[in-house]
């Protein structure tokens, strides 16, 4: 078998280094949309929260007035 040249050693390396940073870029895309995600939800619960205080606070005001 011949021996690989320096021009073709390094665009093995390059091709593995663009190979890894493509790897990595998707991950952290797919990270990011789960987080959206799971932003969302967290929003929806704050939202529910919020509107079940408001109703406490009437009633509790009710009681008191």
């Amino acid at each position: 078998m011949a021996k690989k040249d320096k021009l073709t050693q390094v665009s093995e390396r390059i091709g593995t280094a663009m190979g890894k940073a493509d790897k990595k870029a998707r991950q952290f895309k797919k990270a990011g949309v789960i987080a959206k995600a799971e932003l969302r939800v967290i929003s929806k619960h704050i939202d529910e929260l919020k509107k079940q205080l408001e109703k406490t606070t009437k009633r509790l005001q009710k009681a008191l007035g």
